[in-house]
C-alpha cells in the first residue's frame, strides 16, 4: 500500500504527496491531462512538440536544465495519446528547485520564434528518424487510420505528418499551450522523505499565485464498433516482411481491461507464454512474434506483431496465430497458466514501488485515471480475473470483422 496525502488549490491544482523516508532523493512528477487525442486533425503532433518546447526555456528562466543540473537533478518526459508527463528527480534539500522550474512553465512559456525553430527541427528529425527512415518505424502511422476512422487515435502521438509541425505558428503554440497547460488541468504529485505541512507551503508558494485557465473542452467522438476487418499490404525497404494485426478492445477504465491484460501475458509474455512456445519453439513459423495492449485510457487495441522465419509467408503466421487462438478458446487456460501470470503483474507491482519516482508517477496517472486511491487495488483487481472472464474478453475481441491487418512486405530487389 502506497501511503499519500492529497489537497487541491484554489487555481485547481491537484495535488499528491508521498512521504518516503528511506530515500535521500526527492522525486517530481507533473502530469498535464492533454494528448494527442486532444489535437485538432489538422494539426497534429502539438502535444509532442510542447513535451520538446517545455524544455526550451519558460517566461522567467531561460535555460532548464542548467538549473536543475546544478542541483544534482535530472529530469525527462513523454507524451502519448492521452496525457503528457513530466518528470524530475533530485536532492530532496533541493526539491524547490523543480518546483520553480515546474511552476515557471506551467506559468508560461518563453515562445520565442528562436525556441519554436530549434525545437521544430529536432521534433522534424525525430519523425524522419524514427518514423520515416527506420526499418518499420511507420508501423503506426499506418495501423492508426486503419482502425480508427473518426476518433483521434487515428494518428501517432508524433502527429499524422510532417507538414503539421512545420507549418505551426507561434500563435497555434500559444493557442495550444494556454488552452492545456493550467493549473485546473494537471496532477503535481511529489515523493521524498518531507512532512506533509512543509509540501502544502512550498506548493503553495510556487504554484498558488498561477490564474486558472479556460481549459479547451475535450469533445471526442465515440469510434463506431467495427462490422468489417480492415486490410492493408505494403512494400517497404526492410529486412524480412512482417505481419501486424490489432483488435479493437474496452479502454483503460472498463472492468474487462484487467482480463484482456492478462490475456496479453498468457500469450505472450517471456519465454514460456503460449505463442513463444507453440509458435517460435516448437514449430518455429516466427522469428519474433508479440501480443500487448495499447493500454490506452478510451478503448483501445490488443496488438500482434511478428516477423516470420525464413521461407514462410504473411498468409501462414497469421493462420498460425488464428489457429492458436482457436485452441485457447476451444481448450481453455489452466489456473496454472493464469496464476504464473498474475503473480508476474504483483511482482511487477510491488518492485515499482520501491522506486520513488515510480511511486510520484503512478499516483499522479491513477488520479487521473479515477483516484489515486484506486493504485492500491490494482494487484486485487487483476486476481480477481477468473479463467472464464478471460476467455469471455477473448471471445469479444478475437472477431474477424473486428480486425485490422496490416501486410508489412519486404521489396524484392
Amino acid at each position: 500500500m502506497i501511503k499519500f496525502e492529497k489537497f487541491i488549490l484554489n487555481n485547481g491544482l491537484k495535488v499528491i504527496f508521498h512521504q518516503d523516508k528511506d530515500t535521500p532523493i526527492a522525486a517530481v512528477n507533473m502530469l498535464y491531462d492533454v494528448g494527442a487525442k486532444d489535437e485538432h486533425p489538422q494539426k497534429t503532433g502539438f502535444a509532442h512538440l510542447f513535451e520538446h518546447l517545455m524544455f526550451g526555456g519558460s517566461v522567467n528562466i531561460p535555460n532548464y536544465d542548467k538549473p536543475l543540473q546544478e542541483a544534482g537533478g535530472s529530469s525527462n518526459a513523454f507524451t502519448n495519446n492521452d496525457f503528457t508527463n513530466y518528470y524530475e528527480t533530485l536532492p530532496k534539500d533541493n526539491l524547490e528547485t523543480a518546483l520553480w522550474l515546474e511552476s515557471d512553465r506551467m506559468l508560461s512559456l518563453a515562445f520565442t520564434d528562436k525556441s519554436l525553430e530549434v525545437q521544430r527541427k529536432v521534433v522534424i528529425e525525430e519523425f524522419k528518424q524514427n518514423y520515416l527512415n527506420r526499418p518499420y518505424g511507420d508501423f503506426w502511422l499506418l495501423m492508426r487510420p486503419l482502425a480508427y476512422k473518426i476518433h483521434p487515435y487515428s494518428w501517432a502521438t508524433i502527429g499524422k505528418e510532417i507538414s503539421h509541425i512545420e507549418n505551426a505558428t507561434i500563435q497555434d503554440v500559444k493557442d495550444f499551450f494556454y488552452s492545456h497547460y493550467a493549473p485546473n488541468n494537471a496532477v503535481l504529485s511529489i515523493a521524498g522523505n518531507f512532512e506533509f505541512e512543509y509540501i502544502k507551503d512550498v506548493v503553495e508558494k510556487w504554484f498558488g499565485n498561477i490564474e486558472k485557465r479556460t481549459v479547451a473542452k475535450r469533445n471526442i467522438p465515440e469510434e463506431p464498433k467495427q462490422t468489417e476487418a480492415g486490410i492493408l499490404t505494403v512494400e517497404r525497404n526492410v529486412p524480412v516482411d512482417a505481419w501486424y494485426q490489432t483488435y479493437h478492445m474496452c479502454g483503460r477504465k472498463h472492468p474487462d481491461f484487467y482480463a484482456a491484460d492478462l490475456l496479453s501475458d498468457i500469450l505472450s509474455n517471456g519465454e514460456s507464454s503460449r505463442l513463444f512456445q507453440k509458435l517460435i519453439k516448437k514449430n518455429p513459423v516466427f522469428s519474433s512474434l508479440d501480443a500487448y495492449i495499447s493500454g490506452s485510457i478510451d478503448p483501445g487495441l490488443f496488438i500482434f506483431s511478428g516477423k516470420p522465419s525464413k521461407g514462410v509467408s504473411l498468409e501462414e503466421v497469421e493462420s498460425a496465430v488464428l489457429n492458436e487462438l482457436e485452441n485457447l478458446l476451444k481448450d481453455g487456460i489452466s489456473n496454472r497458466e493464469l496464476q504464473k501470470v498474475k503473480n508476474k503483474i504483483e511482482s511487477r507491482f510491488i518492485f515499482s514501488e520501491t522506486d520513488v519516482l515510480n511511486k510520484a508517477t503512478d499516483l499522479a496517472f491513477y488520479e487521473l485515471l479515477e483516484d489515486a486511491e484506486t493504485l492500491n487495488y490494482e494487484t486485487q483487481k487483476y486476481n480477481k480475473v477468473t479463467i472464464e472472464n478471460i476467455l469471455e474478453t477473448a471471445n469479444r475481441i478475437f472477431k474477424k470483422e473486428n480486425s485490422n491487418t496490416l501486410y508489412y512486405k519486404a521489396k524484392k530487389s
